[in-house]
């Protein structure tokens, strides 16, 4: 209870402080979409942030130098999932591993009755639990391109709320029971239509990796919700209206606004 108590002083106190100039400068020029919330949103989400670099352990790999820019600009798209909604600051994150660009990855799998040892190229990865890792290049750009439905680190920590419940199976922790049985009839309904186009070979608007299991239909359709909601709302809207409940957000009203000057 000690312990409990003390980290959330310990939070109120570091909401309290304001980001520098320089962090500001760096989430302007980095992650436009915050310039797009409204006044009240852009406080909390500076908080948020406070409250990320002071918890989160960073760590440069394959040679990159960490600097604020790189840290800032993670921090503030890892927080835009946590507006709005009662958190613990992705209590399962210990480290954040940033390498300056794809990296190879040790793999294993099963060879049918042995195991295949090999390598693979990867932009980013979740892990169950304490560890993000991302490529910088991929960070930076999906930050600065707000519509092509694509943001390694809205994807990636996703995850991490996913599996807050003790699984990445793709059903983050809803709250309320009612809540899981329409998340599982819209969102079930989703990635079988999405499963079943790519296996025939077809086209959609739904990222295909999506299509490789329900955990990563959710970290897909959370970067389509915040940077394609325009065509989710349209062609998806009974996923647009979950996704919207859940993060207690409205990706595609923000996105029509003119960005907030901050005072």
């Amino acid at each position: 209870m000690l312990d409990f108590l003390f980290k959330n002083s310990r939070r109120a106190k570091l909401r309290e402080e304001p980001l520098s100039s320089a962090e500001h400068a760096i989430i302007a020029k980095n992650v436009p979409y915050v310039a797009k919330l409204p006044e009240a949103d852009q406080k909390e989400l500076e908080g948020l942030v406070r409250i990320f670099l002071a918890e989160k352990e960073f760590e440069g790999c394959g040679g990159l130098e960490l600097t604020d820019e790189i840290k800032v600009t993670i921090a503030a798209q890892a927080c835009v999932l946590l507006l709005h909604r009662e958190n613990d600051m992705f209590p399962d994150v210990d480290a954040i591993l940033v390498y300056p660009s794809a990296y190879r990855a040790k793999t294993r799998r099963d060879g049918g009755g042995f195991v295949v040892e090999g390598e693979q190229a990867r932009l980013g990865e979740s892990w169950t639990r304490g560890v993000v890792v991302l490529a910088w290049d991929h960070v930076k750009a999906g930050a600065m391109n707000l519509t092509d439905g694509h943001n390694l680190v809205l994807h990636e920590f996703a995850h991490q709320i996913d599996g807050e419940d003790g699984s990445m199976d793709g059903a983050p922790d809803l709250g309320a029971r009612a809540r899981y049985k329409s998340w599982a009839h819209v969102l079930g309904a989703e990635f079988s239509e999405l499963s079943e186009r790519i296996e025939e070979g077809g086209k959609s608007d739904i990222d295909s990796y999506g299509a490789t299991n329900p955990a990563e239909f959710f970290a897909v359709v959370t970067e389509m919700f915040f940077e394609k909601p325009h065509i989710m709302k349209g062609r998806h809207p009974e996923l647009y209206e979950e996704l919207k409940t859940f993060y207690k957000q409205d990706p595609l009203e923000l996105l029509t606004r003119e960005p907030t000057p901050r005072t």
